[in-house]
């Protein structure tokens, strides 16, 4: 589980999602560049996206042993990345490969607007890891007219092209309805109400197979009222033969098994250099998983990794977040290479400590309380890498691991992305966001002052105490399962939920994490503001929301502001023209958050999918269409990006003969080279039409 960036506040600019940050500081910045200051922090801007670029404090003074099983993790993590991109569309490698011939190639002028456009899509392509946008999952059609597309093949090297024998004209006519026909693969991931959603999905997933054969297949597989059951259907394509439905399994000798061979080959080599045996065994255990491909050894490394806590080094790597699959089943591929933060941590360690405190004062009902909360163990990290699912856009922290029975039983792993939030905070410390959309100006003041400190908290939170809360009553299925398509919206409105309720709760100021309320009160202008009003700049006009962090929010935010329209809890205000929120009450506020925190928590105990469904189809989907034309016109004239990524870091052996004696960090790449340069280095699987 993991939470995503919120772009909302003036000087944090960044809000909790679903998940962690960086260490508070009350002025609102963190010197993200203070071991590097030559390292430009912001990157690229094209269409509505920004590019940035993070840097790794405290790399140079790792042992040459860390440095070498970080470069290790790094190249097992990279040799995965064509994984991610065929598991979010069947035509998405050879796409990209075409791409990647067009800019090394093209002899045409590179001057003319149409090949700008090119461009652009180019970096949308490789920012959103294929043809469908990275948040709202639609496909985007390029904005070079579709007769350019002759030219663009035509005067760049055709040989270097995945044509599988089509000559130009051939390939050109079967690549055109791909790019621009709104109606091939319109959707990556389809949630939509009442509907087929394995058929309305284009990710490569699934084929030749409806939602109730899915439903049926994995149906069969369950054991009634046992807990302590595999993740079914986390790392396979469902597929029809014949008639016949079956899975195809990713694993070494299967389904990715090129690529899954070299991550394969870069964790052995990791293992030699591992800092200590809990981290060797937790290794061996994944690559014994990737080589076997089953699940009771993706369980077996996952309670490893749980208990592996000293290590300075970490990788979260494997099939793991299921927001790519409309039936919240397969895991995507994703890679995140870290090392420990000790001063950071700090703060998400005194969260963590008190967990059960968290537990036992919550407002849930008590049957759905945990007696014993087990091995939570919380930490700020420092992003070396990330790839696939977490790349170029990125959590800002993330729980793990996903299995229930897990966390119940061993633990958990929570982690703040400290220097990833650092970087949209200091790409964000001039916003004029709070300006435009704050109500007044003591709400505007106090965002600007706690803002930062405020989303910390409530990250911190949600990772470390929200996932990690409630129990699941015994007999009932897995939540995925019995809540099916509205499972992730539920669990992260949970998490956040969680977070909302403590973040105003004076145990924060006892523990010595948080000044004053104040910095609560912070947290709900924002998350209000937010999920009311300011996070609809990230979908078109005429939509409704999609995204399951996005359905949350609103979720969130509109049932609270329903349900206190009596006492005018939150006062809906037009001034000027303009639309403004404003919480009359917090206390109030605190006590509805409290109280759908335990509805939800019940839903999800109880597996009750009619009033899950209930929940986000009316709060968390339906757009005020006309507030949302109001937001794109004050969006307009701020020039904010909508949505920002990263450029990673290049992790550069200095050799001796065979063996490695240091390991530099390279800075400052650009956005296309970089991509040029790993479509080169970390392409290993056989492209398909």
């Amino acid at each position: 589980m993991r939470i995503l960036l919120v772009i909302l506040t003036a000087t944090a600019g960044v809000l909790a999602l679903t998940s962690c940050k960086q260490t508070p500081k009350q002025e609102n910045t963190t010197p993200i560049a203070k071991t590097t200051p030559e390292v430009e922090i912001v990157a690229d801007r094209f269409a509505d996206i920004q590019m940035l670029r993070y840097t790794i404090p405290g790399f140079e003074e790792l042992s040459l042993q860390q440095k070498q099983l970080a470069y290790y993790l790094y190249m097992a993590g990279m040799s995965g990345r064509d994984i991610f991109y065929d598991q979010k569309n069947r035509y998405n490698l050879q796409i990209r490969k075409t791409i990647e011939t067009i800019l090394e190639t093209y002899q045409g002028d590179k001057n003319e607007d149409n090949y700008k456009k090119f461009v652009v899509y180019a970096k949308r392509f490789f920012f959103s890891n294929g043809i469908h946008h990275h948040y709202s999952t639609d496909k985007m059609i390029p904005e070079f007219d579709p007769a350019f597309l002759d030219t663009l093949i035509s005067k760049s090297d055709f040989n270097k092209m995945p044509n599988e024998g089509k000559n130009i004209e051939e390939y050109i006519a079967f690549l055109k309805p791909i790019l621009f026909d709104p109606k091939i693969d319109a959707k990556g991931v389809s949630l939509a109400a009442d509907a087929d959603n394995v058929k309305a999905s284009s990710s490569n997933l699934y084929e030749g197979v409806t939602q109730k054969e899915v439903e049926q297949f994995y149906k069969s597989k369950i054991q009634p009222g046992v807990k302590e059951q595999p993740s079914w259907g986390l790392n396979s394509k469902v597929v029809k033969i014949n008639g016949k439905v079956e899975e195809q399994v990713w694993k070494s000798g299967g389904m990715y098994g090129a690529a899954i061979d070299k991550i394969i080959y870069w964790l052995e080599k990791a293992v030699t250099v591992a800092e200590n045996d809990a981290q060797k065994a937790t290794l061996e255990a994944l690559v014994k998983f990737y080589k076997t491909g089953n699940l009771k050894d993706y369980d077996d490394y996952c309670v490893l990794w749980v208990k592996d806590t000293a290590s300075r080094i970490d990788i979260a790597n494997g099939f793991i977040e299921v927001y790519l699959d409309p039936m919240h089943k397969k895991g995507a591929y994703e890679s995140v290479l870290s090392l420990k933060d000790l001063e950071a941590t700090k703060r998400i360690a005194a969260i963590g400590k008190e967990a059960q405190w968290f537990e036992d004062h919550s407002p849930i009902l008590p049957e759905h309380k945990k007696k014993s909360v087990k091995g939570i163990s919380a930490k700020v990290i420092t992003v070396i890498n990330e790839c696939g699912d977490a790349a170029p856009s990125t959590p800002i922290g993330i729980n793990l691991p996903n299995q229930e029975w897990i966390r119940e039983k061993v633990g958990s792993k929570s982690v703040s992305l400290g220097n990833i939030v650092a970087s949209y905070n200091y790409a964000r410390a001039k916003s004029p966001m709070i300006d435009e959309f704050g109500e007044n100006p003591q709400v505007i003041e106090r965002v600007k002052k706690y803002g930062a400190l405020a989303g910390d908290l409530h990250t911190d939170m949600h990772e470390v105490i929200g996932h990690a809360s409630g129990k699941i009553n015994d007999g009932v299925a897995n939540t995925d399962v019995t809540l099916k398509n509205y499972a992730s919206t539920l669990e992260e409105a949970r998490a956040d939920l969680v977070g909302l309720y403590y973040i105003t709760d004076k145990k924060l100021i006892d523990i010595g994490v948080m000044p004053t309320i104040e910095v609560g009160k912070a947290e709900y202008d924002s998350y209000i503001l937010n999920g009311l009003m300011t996070q609809l700049n990230r979908i078109n006009p005429g939509d409704n929301l999609e995204e399951s962090h996005m359905r949350n929010r609103q979720l969130v935010a509109s049932w609270v502001y329903e349900k206190g329209k009596e006492a005018n809890v939150i006062e809906r205000i037009t001034r000027n023209g303009k639309t403004y929120f404003k919480i009359n009450d917090y206390d109030k506020l605190r006590t509805l958050f409290g109280e759908l925190l335990k509805e939800i928590q019940r839903i999800k105990s109880e597996g009750d999918y009619t009033s899950g469904k209930s929940l986000v189809e009316n709060f968390g989907v339906k757009v005020d269409q006309d507030l949302l034309k109001e937001v794109h016109e004050r969006y307009k004239a701020l020039n904010i990006a909508p949505y920002m990524g990263f450029i990673q870091p290049k992790l550069v052996p200095v050799m001796q003969g065979d063996s490695i004696t240091d390991v530099k960090v390279e800075y400052n790449n650009d956005f296309i080279p970089q991509m040029l340069e790993y479509g080169k280095e970390f392409s290993f699987l056989p492209i398909k039409n």
